[in-house]
């Protein structure tokens, strides 16, 4: 990087490139442990209380009768006497003026034991033994004895210095680096470790986004010749399992750049100021590799807004922390080259000044997919796949409304693994439709054992959605209806797939689904004379839909158009916890909200007794065969009527397969004069590639059928 504008200036460089210096310690330093070392040997392991007499004075105590025992060893000869040998004066000075020295250790209580340095002499066993002495012969000291004497202190404090010192100052020491960042660093990545923007599908417009700002890096006289600055973050918002994280990655495949990343919560301890230097530590890494790019996932553990959940006295690590990644994302200059990308899906809950322009200029929004979007992904997650013939991934994604990218690529694992668990050579549109089932309603238990009574409530209620959501078009179409139970307390369940991407909802659609929830419930009602509890989950939502209608949507003349919903959240939008009404509005309200639904209730009966019989004929099949598709529902139920929505999924039940018809469906009618009407999503030329892809279908068909 010879010709790099973002080369730092650092008076430091060359001990950068030589490589960090190690400390130098002096000889001095050496001996002196050395010395410390020797004077604890001396004043703990060596003792000084036992007394050397001359060997004269030794013979002459045995005559005296004043020896107990002798130990005699070739070295020395260890003597214990009767009572402690008295003090004698030396050189006939004043025993007050004899020089005396007490060793550390040493005891102070006269000694009844004492030494002497043997001479040859044969006479000495006959005088022990006339004596009445006890006498034995011991072994002496060897030279490993005296080895060890040595090396054993010596070796305990290197012990103590490995296994306490080292473990809390060592270079890979968790206590005296609790300050370094945990950031993980990703450099020139091989081609099998990396990932490109190729890997990246139904994110066209945030790929754009994040592409400028790598291209920045790659060449940025290409951006800063006309006087532009370099993007200081790029913050990705979006649902979870959107492939906010896959693009931060892609982004460090493709930059070729150093690629620091790291989690919100490691910046966080328990230990006070831990978060800040972490953060210091992670610029400073950053400024000497620059240029380069920070990413920080879950960036809303420490970036939330300051003050919330303040106790006085308190000392808000987290708080801290945010001051200094603002201080830094502030504090380096543009031409650095330091770039810091964040994601979160809790945008709303983020510091002000964190999002403000100069620390996070760019704010991507990183969306669930559209159908486009999905087959995209589909494709990107079944290219290693075995696929039959007769798996069309248009199909797919159009089964798959409201599926973020992890959630298609759990689906296609799914099916993968279904496929080979049922000795499959290639996986099958019918893997991937029991696999994306199993993603929305759970794991089917069919061995679940269910009475016949309460089997046959739940095939009459699932029959009552179904009949319901058929016969008013504004519903989804009614694709599978099953008795089989699933998941963790679903008995059976009316899988309603969406005929297209939908972002507006009008009052009549709100009405129609509150009815097709209420479907279940009412059919007991007519049935059986009485309800029972299997329709909590769907009185929930009934109950839902009807408050926003109310609260949310501004669609009741008595209220007007108001609106009672705290909206900084898109993700987890609802009606706010302030209330910003009174008593009187919340009876209405309340009122209303039963209106809806009492209504709603009224049309359902009415509707489900007029078509008993296509009720108890429904109900009947799924009790024979648990499991109902489409085809056989239109059998029963007849044509779905038209509704305003055109259905842009159609059915060729003769050979099992759903082609999009796009071309023949009119575009739905704008709702206002500022909202375009909504696009085909298909191409003509993606319309011929798929009925290309029917017929060839049908023809294999024919031929395995020949």
């Amino acid at each position: 990087m010879a010709n790099n504008p973002f080369k730092l200036n650092n008076p430091y460089d060359n001990e950068q490139e030589n490589g960090p210096k190690k400390p130098r310690f002096s000889i001095f330093y050496y001996l002196a442990v050395i010395l410390l070392l020797i004077g604890f040997q001396l004043a703990f392991f060596w003792s000084g209380s036992t007394k050397e007499i001359p060997y004269s004075e030794f013979r002459q105590l045995i005559l005296q009768n004043k020896v107990v025992s002798v130990k005699i060893a070739p070295e020395k000869i260890y003597v214990k006497l009767k009572q402690p040998l008295e003090s004698k004066v030396a050189d006939n000075k004043p025993e007050a003026q004899k020089p005396t020295l007490q060793l550390p250790g040493a005891s102070q209580e006269p000694s009844t034991e004492v030494t002497v340095v043997p001479i040859r002499d044969e006479g000495l066993v006959p005088l022990l033994e006339s004596s009445g002495i006890k006498y034995e012969a011991i072994p002496g000291n060897s030279w490993i004895g005296e080895l060890l004497q040595w090396i054993l202190p010596f070796g305990l404090l290197i012990g103590i210095y490995f296994f306490m010192f080292r473990r809390m100052g060592g270079p890979s020491s968790q206590f005296m680096n609790i300050s370094k960042n945990k950031a993980a660093l990703y450099e020139n990545l091989d081609e099998h470790t990396r990932i490109s923007f190729k890997d990246v599908a139904g994110l066209d417009e945030a790929k754009g986004e994040v592409m400028e700002v790598v291209d920045f890096l790659k060449d940025p006289k290409k951006y800063t010749k006309l006087g532009g600055k370099l993007p200081k973050g790029v913050l990705l918002v979006g649902p979870p399992g959107t492939g906010k994280t896959l693009l931060a990655k892609a982004v460090a495949g493709e930059a070729d750049v150093p690629f620091f990343s790291i989690s919100g919560s490691d910046f966080v301890e328990m230990f006070v100021g831990v978060g800040a230097a972490r953060v210091r530590d992670l610029f400073k890494q950053a400024k000497e590799k620059a240029p380069c790019i920070i990413f920080i996932d879950e960036i809303d553990a420490v970036g939330r807004s300051r003050g919330k959940g303040f106790m006085m006295g308190a000392n808000d690590e987290r708080e801290n922390t945010l001051n200094q990644l603002l201080v830094e994302m502030d504090g380096f200059s543009t031409d650095k080259g330091v770039i810091l990308m964040a994601a979160t899906n809790r945008a709303d809950v983020l510091d002000t000044a964190l999002l403000r322009p100069g620390r996070f200029d760019r704010q991507v929004v990183v969306d669930k997919p559209d159908l486009k979007g999905r087959t995209d992904i589909f494709k990107v997650h079944t290219k290693n796949l075995s696929l039959s013939p007769d798996v069309i991934l248009k199909a797919l994604a159009s089964q798959t409304p409201g599926f973020a990218g992890a959630e298609i690529a759990n689906a296609a694992n799914e099916a993968a693994l279904l496929a080979s668990r049922r000795g499959k050579q290639q996986i099958e549109m019918k893997d991937f439709e029991d696999a994306i089932e199993r993603v929305i309603a759970g794991l089917e238990k069919k061995n679940k054992v269910i009475n016949p009574k309460e089997k046959e409530i739940v095939a009459y209620h699932e029959a009552g959605h179904a009949i319901v959501s058929w016969l008013m078009p504004e519903n989804d179409p009614v694709q599978k209806i099953s008795i089989v139970p699933r998941g963790v307390s679903a008995l059976g369940y009316t899988l309603n797939v969406p005929l297209e991407d939908r972002y507006l909802m009008t009052k009549g659609e709100l009405i129609a689904r509150i009815c097709g929830l209420l479907g279940g419930r009412i059919a007991e009602e007519v049935v059986f004379g009485e309800v029972s509890t299997g329709a909590q989950n769907d009185l929930e939502r009934v109950t839902e839909i009807a408050y926003n209608m109310v609260m949310v949507y501004g669609m009741s003349d008595k209220i007007g158009y108001l609106s009672f919903v705290d909206s900084n959240n898109p993700y987890t939008g609802g009606p706010s916890l302030d209330k910003k009404y009174g008593d009187e509005t919340g009876r209405m309200i309340d009122l209303e909200v039963k209106s809806i639904i009492e209504e709603a209730r009224n049309k359902v009966f009415n509707m489900l007794s007029e078509n008993r019989n296509k009720l108890e004929t429904l109900a009947r099949e799924l009790l024979a065969k648990e499991i109902v598709q489409y085809c056989q529902i239109e059998e029963i139920l007849g044509k779905r009527p038209a509704g305003k929505f055109s259905e842009h999924l159609t059915h060729d039940c003769q050979n099992g397969v759903e082609i999009r018809q796009d071309e023949s469906a009119p575009a739905p009618a704008a709702v206002s004069a500022e909202v375009p009407p909504k696009e085909s999503s298909l191409s003509d030329k993606e319309l011929e590639e798929l009925e290309d892809a029917v017929k060839r279908l049908r023809q294999s068909r024919n031929l395995s059928s020949n």
